[in-house]
């Protein structure tokens, strides 16, 4: 089936093959662990479930194509890929950092990559040039999201990968999870892997936990090839079809997120019980300029402070939501909120929170694809209860 065509088109049809027997328009679940060989070695492309498997293929071709890549390869959750990525770097390796990221990730580098021998650097990669001091001669990654979770910072790909490329054997490394592949595809920008929690966007409806990583380098995916069988986090069957049936209306939701963050964070940028609101589509967003050039739309992600209050107001305003579930994870057609600094940030250091701009009153938001309009007037409830 056509691996060409624009986005909707190769989000339909990339990897899906109708079935050979049946005709079967949506690949079948393949839920067998083993497949048969007609002579010792000699097989249709499967041996092992854990090496390969038809459905996993399926949704690695399709997700692969999205994001302008030549290999995917999935993994049983993001932070199994975040894991199996960090493997290629040996003992003794430097990896440098962004410094607001993920929790999760945050975690692994810190307490993790720590015990293999693996050194993790974070920086504030706000000015890129900052990259050209950090590399050291044993500096074999550089990983960064974009935007960043939760604060929104944005981080100049292409010129990122300049300065990592400068030297010999550096590996950049960008999570795209916050953009998903339809606003953004850092691999165009100079990325050399891209990697998502599949769990959010791409699934995009909070069933299915999941990772992925794409690259072009043949290098590359022979080595994640090799480390995806050997580590073995790979997803089952299930899970696989289930993000491939997804992976199919992405550029759908991904539009009305948009539409809808834009419209909450207009809300609360007006709002006298705000203090600031963080989203790359505001022009109030100090890096809009940059969001503009390497990415095609902003997201449906909206961070915002309240004005006082601290802790309890956070609390107040979260525990009033009727629409807004309180609740971690991001990138489902319903709408998230949650409260970074004891959620999903919680095993950053109270310094590492503060240094980053995760304080008790910054909330973030993951605006769904319900009626704006529902969305705000909950947004207005909350502030209300919050700051009465």
């Amino acid at each position: 089936m056509t691996k060409t065509g624009q986005f909707a088109t190769l989000a339909v049809h990339a990897g899906q093959e109708p079935d050979p027997i049946t005709g079967a328009v949506i690949p079948p679940i393949s839920l067998s662990t083993t497949f048969a060989q007609s002579a010792a070695g000699v097989h249709r492309g499967f041996d092992y479930s854990r090496s390969g498997n038809p459905t996993r293929q399926a949704f690695e071709t399709a997700v692969a194509a999205l994001e302008k890549g030549k290999y995917a390869l999935a993994f049983s959750s993001g932070s199994v890929t975040t894991a199996t990525v960090l493997n290629m770097v040996g003992q003794g390796g430097h990896v440098i950092s962004v410094n607001d990221t993920y929790g999760g990730t945050f975690r692994y580098f810190t307490k993790v990559a720590k015990r293999n021998g693996v050194e993790v650097e974070f920086l504030d990669l706000f000015d890129p040039n900052v990259l050209k001091k950090a590399l050291k001669p044993n500096t074999k990654m550089v990983w960064i999201e974009t935007p960043t979770n939760p604060t929104l910072r944005l981080v100049d790909i292409k010129a990122i990968a300049e300065i990592a490329h400068s030297q010999p054997g550096v590996v950049l490394v960008v999570d795209n999870t916050f953009m998903s592949p339809y606003f953004q595809n850092p691999l165009e920008l100079g990325a050399d892997i891209v990697v998502h929690s599949v769990t959010k966007y791409i699934n995009g409806h909070s069933d299915v936990v999941m990772g992925v990583a794409i690259t072009n380098s043949d290098e590359y995916n022979e080595e994640l090839k090799f480390l995806q069988n050997s580590i073995g986090g790979v997803p089952s069957a299930f899970d696989c079809f289930l993000a491939n049936r997804g992976l199919k209306t992405l550029h759908l939701r991904m539009k009305r997120h948009e539409e809808n963050a834009i419209a909450v964070a207009r809300f609360l940028e007006a709002s006298d019980k705000v203090e600031e609101v963080i989203y790359p589509g505001l022009e109030s967003h100090r890096q809009h300029a940059l969001a503009k050039k390497q990415q095609r739309g902003f997201g449906g992600m909206v961070s915002f402070r309240l004005k006082s209050g601290g802790l309890p107001a956070s609390n107040r305003f979260l525990s009033t939501l009727r629409i807004f579930a309180l609740a971690e994870s991001l990138g489902g057609v319903e709408s998230l909120a949650e409260l970074p600094a004891v959620m999903t940030h919680a095993s950053l250091t109270p310094e590492a929170r503060q240094e980053v701009g995760v304080t008790d009153t910054l909330i973030r938001l993951s605006v769904g694809i319900e009626d704006a309009e529902d969305l705000i007037e909950d947004v207005r409830r909350g502030l209300e209860a919050a700051l009465p």
